[in-house]
């Protein structure tokens, strides 16, 4: 049986490789599709996975970006957030391939990086996986949690701990309404003394994860720390 790109549909010719070889992982996307996904490498900024070789001197301090040491220069958000380990870059062709998978229900496009989370979390430590939950709107206008769809296809167990009520997006609003927007989270079971890693689809500003974070050490958490699948 023939298989097929599940982003562009041409048939999947398999490549000769070392780990072809030693592996029987499916392909789910062809070579030129699998090539324009830009996994992140380099020197790396510890608290939001930001290529630090990306960005000019006045937008570094030390190995963290400028925005995440004015993170940790704010007492309400020290040490809410280990840090943030991305997999992929937000490029142009991920961006519409999670637009597509998001926005245009294609759920079948969560199966192409189920083998490079896998991976990723089989070598972590943790007590608790817990997936950024939508809002219950959100939720019915999208039919499924992204996040949640990209562990269940990496078969992964998540844990379903998080509720959230619903908000504007974090892009739409300023530094200093993100700062001070109200707690957006709600837990339903007990964390204390509890190592967590938050996962999303894509970090962008942060705020997210660190109301997710910050919602979770209140509560008693040991420490959180978030695996995303791109930095924006």
């Amino acid at each position: 049986m023939k298989t097929k790109c599940l982003y562009c549909e041409v048939e999947i010719k398999e490549a000769v490789t070392w780990r072809g070889l030693f592996s029987r992982d499916p392909q789910f996307l062809c070579v030129d599709c699998e090539g324009r996904l830009e996994l992140m490498k380099g020197n790396r900024c510890g608290g939001c996975s930001r290529s630090l070789e990306d960005l000019p001197p006045t937008l570094r301090q030390g190995e963290v970006c400028l925005d995440c040491h004015r993170w940790e220069e704010d007492p309400h958000w020290k040490g809410v957030l280990k840090g943030n380990h991305s997999l992929y870059r937000y490029n142009d062709f991920l961006k519409e391939y999670l637009a597509r998978y998001k926005y245009r229900g294609d759920y079948l496009l969560a199966k192409a990086f189920s083998h490079s989370i896998h991976s990723y979390l089989a070598k972590e430590k943790y007590d608790l996986l817990l997936p950024i939950p939508l809002s219950e709107e959100r939720l019915y206008e999208r039919g499924f949690n992204q996040s949640a769809a990209l562990l269940e296809e990496a078969e992964v167990r998540p844990s379903d701990l998080l509720t959230r009520t619903h908000s504007e997006k974090q892009s739409k609003k300023t530094r200093g309404e993100r700062l001070r927007q109200e707690q957006v989270f709600q837990l339903t079971d007990d964390v204390r003394g509890k190592s967590i890693l938050l996962f999303d689809d894509i970090y962008t500003t942060g705020t997210t994860l660190r109301q997710a974070a910050r919602r979770l050490r209140e509560a008693g958490a040991r420490e959180v720390s978030a695996l995303t699948l791109a930095r924006g």
